[in-house]
């Protein structure tokens, strides 16, 4: 296996938060507060407990607020990759930002969602997994019954080894992406830099057996709607 922490993040912050409407109509959502702390600060927290020197955060809808709020951060060093003239979906905004990423795998994170660790730091354990030999794409995965906030059936079904297949409607047992992913930035080579999704690149490593999978230890909380903010505090504080 690959030894370290990644040393850089990209932080996906420069969705429009239509959903989390009309709390966004006047800040960003990755600024909407969860408990007294913005939702991207309960990331970049973890980014920094982790390790990770530099994340780089994607900024387009209301991005001065967003460069307004970053800049009273020291710890990881926040590097901005402005997205307002065009919104680039989330492998788009990684495409843009390779240069700040460097050549080594890095931690792709969305910044609307976070958890409860259990264990283990999970961005640390996630780290312990990596094997660039065997992997392009390491998703963090939680049950359902780890999840507060989500209404979706499930994304990915993993075998022993922790190799992933998209979840179907007629066998096992779907584990959700958790939004926290290892990469390699080989991944991206050749890629044309406009919108486009993560989804794609997922698929290809499956396709290439090289898409894998950890469940987190803990609880994850995404923060997609007003209602999933009281969730997500409740949960909060049942852990206090």
């Amino acid at each position: 296996m690959t030894a370290g922490i990644p040393q850089t993040a990209m932080v996906l912050a420069a969705g429009l938060g239509k959903r989390m409407r009309p709390i966004t109509d006047t800040i960003p959502k990755p600024l909407v507060s969860v408990s007294g702390k913005p939702l991207i600060d309960w990331g970049l927290d973890a980014l920094a407990e982790a390790g990770v020197d530099t994340a780089v955060v994607n900024v387009h809808y209301l991005a001065d607020k967003m460069e307004i709020h970053l800049a009273g951060r020291t710890t990881p060093r926040i590097v901005i990759s402005d997205e307002r003239e065009e919104l680039l979906d989330s492998a788009g905004g990684v495409v843009k930002a390779l240069s700040h990423l460097g050549s080594e795998a890095f931690y792709i994170l969305n910044a609307d969602t976070f958890w409860i660790e259990g264990g283990t730091p999970n961005l640390r354990h996630m780290a312990s997994r990596w094997d660039a030999g065997r992997m392009d794409i390491l998703l963090m995965l939680a049950a359902p019954q780890q999840a507060t906030g989500h209404t979706g059936r499930g994304d990915f079904l993993m075998d022993g080894e922790g190799r992933l297949i998209r979840f179907s409607d007629n066998a096992g047992s779907p584990l959700i992406y958790a939004g926290a992913a290892i990469v390699h930035p080989r991944i991206f080579a050749g890629a044309s830099g406009a919108p486009e999704s993560l989804n794609r690149y997922f698929d290809r490593a499956i396709a290439e057996d090289r898409l894998y999978g950890m469940k987190m230890d803990g609880l994850w909380l995404t923060v997609g709607t007003p209602d999933a903010i009281g969730e997500a505090e409740a949960a909060l504080a049942a852990r206090v």
